[in-house]
């Protein structure tokens, strides 16, 4: 099969693609809720005959299209909505108050399932199997995590390819760079304990806000001063909470932040020194730091190898000027990248910013939409990559 008549059967779809990207577009489900977006998944497999696979857990699905050859390619969509209330005015704008696509999921879906149906009718020629992996709860406890302790990956998967659409990248183009695309997170609290006393007098009590105002300029000179210029980290505190009254000294602040780093290094040698701080610089003013970490995503680092399978592809059914090779990684996060740590493959971002037709706002605005022409795009490549993929284990 050319990359060109998969193109042209991609746009044979497109029509099919629309009305079921706008039905998962309508009726969004939060993660670990997503339990019509599975059902309807389901649906569309029995249609196209590709055997699929449930769990008890978690609202995931995987169906497989059996080929001839051992090796399996896997390709991956997240299915999880955000709790954001669409302000569209569009006919398939969503239909659960307060839930919104914000993220493009729906349209990953759509072109798995696009890419899946390509697969399908010619499974024939398929020099291997292809893992059709639909992934709950990317936006919050790392759906991908659960699946692969699921084990849905065996021996035999050799790769896997997912994608991002992206309001960034004009329709037609794609976003890609070999190694980091995405940073590794840690959420933090940082709790400071003082003694409370009369905001008259201060020497009685141990100031937990002035404590807390130390600690945030102080753990700052952790990326400014700690860190390998040349690297790359973002420590943040979203909130801070704190105090009772206004003339009494506060005996407790609690701060939340974010830890965002690109290397499992850094991620851990800036973790250790946070520690540090926490618990000398408020022992040292007469109070008490504690720290709780929470380990989220890893950083998302894509395969040499599998890069230049997606560039060579998209080239060839693009065009090379379609290539956009990312300079800089994303201080986002992205679970994805567990599947890379089990799994050798690639990530990247589809194009489908198109200004006039107002596909302008980024992901998790209340006004995001994309370019539908991106769904025969995506499909196309995605099944493409995975024909590629297979043909080179042979």
């Amino acid at each position: 099969m050319s990359k060109q008549t998969m193109m042209e059967r991609a746009k044979a779809i497109q029509d099919w693609m629309i009305e079921i990207r706008r039905d998962f577009h309508k009726y969004p489900e939060l993660s670990s809720q997503e339990k019509r977006t599975r059902d309807m998944i389901i649906s569309y497999l029995k249609s196209l005959e590709i055997p699929y696979k449930t769990f008890n857990h978690h609202y995931g699905v995987i169906g497989l299209i059996r080929g001839k050859g051992g090796s399996t390619v896997a390709l991956r969509a997240d299915m999880d909505a955000l709790p954001i209330e669409d302000r569209k005015h569009v006919e398939y704008a969503s239909q659960n108050r307060g839930v919104m696509h914000a993220c493009g999921h729906d349209a990953h879906m759509t072109i798995l399932l696009g890419a899946a149906r390509l697969l399908a009718e010619d499974k024939n020629l398929l020099q291997g199997n292809v893992l059709l992996v639909f992934q709950p709860a990317e936006e919050t406890t790392g759906g991908a995590k659960q699946m692969i302790e699921d084990g849905i990956f065996d021996d035999s998967v050799k790769a896997i390819f997912g994608l991002h659409v992206s309001n960034e990248i004009p329709t037609g183009k794609i976003g890609i760079r070999y190694g980091q695309m995405n940073a590794a997170s840690d959420m933090l609290t940082l709790k400071i304990l003082g003694k409370s006393t009369h905001g008259a007098y201060p020497h009685e009590g141990v100031d937990a806000i002035v404590i807390a105002g130390q600690m945030i300029c102080a753990l700052q000179t952790i990326i400014s001063r700690a860190t390998d210029p040349r690297d790359s980290a973002v420590l943040t505190f979203g909130t801070i909470r704190g105090g009772s009254q206004n003339n009494i000294v506060a005996d407790e602040v609690t701060l939340t932040g974010t830890l965002r780093t690109l290397s499992p290094s850094t991620r851990e040698a800036l973790n250790d020194k946070i520690r540090q701080y926490v618990e000398y610089i408020p022992k040292g003013m007469g109070g008490r730091g504690i720290l709780e970490r929470i380990k989220g995503y890893p950083a998302l680092t894509n395969h040499p190898q599998w890069v230049e399978l997606v560039i060579k592809t998209a080239t060839s059914l693009l065009g090379k000027d379609a290539i956009l090779q990312l300079d800089k990684p994303s201080l986002g996060v992205e679970d994805f990248a567990y599947f890379l740590e089990k799994v050798p493959g690639a990530f990247y971002q589809l194009g489908c910013r198109n200004e006039a037709k107002g596909t302008i706002h980024p992901g998790h605005n209340d006004l995001f939409d994309i370019d539908e022409d991106c769904l025969h795009i995506g499909a196309s490549l995605q099944a493409a990559c995975a024909l590629e993929a297979l043909s080179s284990f042979q």
